[in-house]
């Protein structure tokens, strides 16, 4: 027998299990949209494609859908269109709980009954139906709650898996409480539909509600410790719910965003682990380890380069080495390990406890504790000036801005989107464009002339706008120095985004980029300060909760 799809928490699950369905939320995140983009608008949402892919594949015979949004109402269309299903349904979503959208919601569970029974060849059972409520299950204790657009089962997996606390998951579908109720003991069908249009539409609002008020109580939950925000691209309606809770919850709060593919989750590790660093500072000293040599050290094993941090007991920089990552992280950080050592006049022995950092952090084995580049950039920050308030480091496939106190922990931060716009690689391509070096690239700029705007920061977009420009033989410059500013006016954002102030630091490797940092400082109206071991700050940062390990 085929399982029974839905999508909305609105659905009535109860009335079809009474006729004879087995419900299932699809939740599933595809690897792609490879399906799905064949027969659907590129600007759906990727939960729609996800909706689309799914079917396409052959997976889901039976869907019934809830109008609450166009995206839907398309995914419908191309489904009638596509004959693939073996029951399509879509009923309307009522936004609000008048009497009138009661009597609406009615006379729409009577039609889905009919239609759906009549595919089946079932009638309505009210004992079956009583049965089919179960009440809600709820997070008893400290928790971490998941708000906003539904977030897929692989997503949210992840994010357990990710966090300090329990992790319960209010988003969209899943604070579903219309099966908490219990039903009239009658077997009049029609009474029984009153009842149920009263349960549906009585649930705690979604945001597509007229009055979504009643979303507090998810954020005002005294065990609550902190919030995972979770939008989907090219999905607005809880996008303006997060702006209101960013403002008056009382715990820290995470914002991500994916595409509803596996692809992003994983784009989103990062994001998540130094969230919960921030929740559990404890998490972060592990296991104590024995002082031998009293040597530690850190490794940030970046996209393009390597980064090797060696600290003596007395927590002193004996030698710091950045080398290209090359292929491999793992092989790469064994590369500059053993320079390193080499450098310091050490051996592997003499190295009492080793932490690793970066996107590569995970392949490396040797490590005695894993810890993001989030945290490592603030504490390493903290260390070369306890001044500082914001870290800024532009990397090679990411962009953060980190808020930190006056101890160098983590208050607040942001990340670019997946997308490698405003990054360092953005910075190597268009230096391969201009056919320069990226050392050539970081001088000049300084003494434009005429002020370039490039309108896209997307970078294959961004470069066709720099062949055009060359092609209008515009100087190099102004080209170079407009680049700059679309990277600024981005990192800027970022800044203002995540509440930054002064005073301000600069790591990684683009803070040598004088270019930049100048029309970076115009956009903060604030002075970057650039220090020498800028580009060693993540590494720095592991090597010193390294240091932590040895008590």
């Amino acid at each position: 027998m085929n399982k029974t799809y839905y999508v909305c928490k609105y659905t009535p699950i109860e009335l079809l299990t009474a006729l004879g369905a087995e419900c299932v939320n699809m939740n599933e995140m595809p690897q792609g949209f490879e399906l799905a983009d064949q027969i659907a608008h590129p600007n759906l949402c990727g939960f729609g494609k996800a909706l689309l892919e799914a079917v396409m594949q052959g997976k889901v015979k039976e869907l019934v859908l809830v109008n609450c949004c166009d995206t839907i109402r398309s995914v419908c269309d191309v489904l009638e269109s596509s004959g693939r299903l073996d029951f399509l349904y879509m009923i309307d979503m009522l936004h609000s709980d008048s009497e009138c959208s009661r009597e609406r919601t009615v006379r729409q569970l009577k039609a889905l009954a009919k239609a759906y029974g009549e595919y089946r060849g079932t009638s309505f059972q009210a004992e079956r139906f009583r049965r089919a409520f179960r009440p809600q299950q709820k997070e008893r204790g400290p928790h971490i709650s998941v708000l906003g657009a539904r977030m897929g089962t692989e997503l949210f997996e992840m994010t357990q898996k990710a966090m300090p606390f329990p992790v319960e998951n209010d988003s969209c579908v899943y604070n579903r409480s219309a099966g908490s109720g219990t039903p009239p003991e009658t077997e009049d069908f029609d009474a029984l539909m009153e009842w149920y249009a009263g349960e549906l539409l009585h649930q705690l609002p979604c945001m597509r509600m007229m009055d979504s008020t009643g979303r507090k109580q998810l954020y005002q939950d005294p065990d609550l410790r902190g919030i995972i925000y979770h939008t989907v691209k090219f999905c607005d309606f809880y996008s303006f719910e997060y702006a209101e809770i960013k403002n008056h919850a009382a715990v820290p709060i995470l914002k991500i965003e994916s595409d509803y593919t596996i692809q992003s989750s994983g784009q989103l590790s990062t994001r998540l682990e130094a969230f919960a660093e921030s929740l559990a500072p404890d998490l972060k000293k592990g296991k104590e380890k024995t002082m031998g040599k009293g040597y530690v050290a850190g490794i940030d094993s970046g996209s393009t380069s390597t980064d090797v941090v060696i600290l003596d007991k007395n927590r002193e920089i004996v030698t710091g080495i950045i080398l290209p990552t090359g292929a491999g992280a793992a092989i790469g950080a064994e590369r500059a390990l053993e320079e390193a050592l080499k450098s310091a006049g050490l051996v592997r022995e003499d190295i009492d406890a080793l932490v690793t950092t970066g996107y590569g952090r995970t392949a490396i084995q040797d490590g005695d504790k894993s810890i993001t580049e989030i945290t490592c950039h603030a504490r390493g920050a903290h260390y070369l000036d306890p001044s500082v308030r914001t870290v800024i480091d532009i990397g090679g496939q990411d962009s953060k801005v980190i808020r930190v106190d006056e101890n160098g922990a983590v208050v607040n931060f942001v990340m670019n989107d997946k997308c490698a716009a405003g990054t360092g690689r953005f910075l190597e391509m268009m230096a391969r464009t201009l056919e320069m070096s990226l050392e050539e690239l970081s001088l000049k700029g300084l003494d434009y002339r005429e002020d370039i705007t490039i309108s896209s920061m997307c970078t294959v977009f961004a470069e066709s706008e720099v062949v055009s420009l060359i092609a209008q033989n515009k100087a190099t410059d102004d080209i170079v120095h407009g680049l700059n500013k679309a990277v600024a006016v981005k990192t800027a954002a970022l800044a203002k985004r995540v509440g930054g102030e002064a005073p301000y630091m600069m790591t990684g490797g683009v803070s040598k980029n004088r270019g930049l940092v100048k029309t970076l400082e115009e956009k903060l109206g604030a002075a970057l300060l650039i220090n020498d071991k800028a580009q060693l700050c993540g590494a720095l940062g592991a090597a010193l909760f390294a240091a932590d390990l040895m008590g």
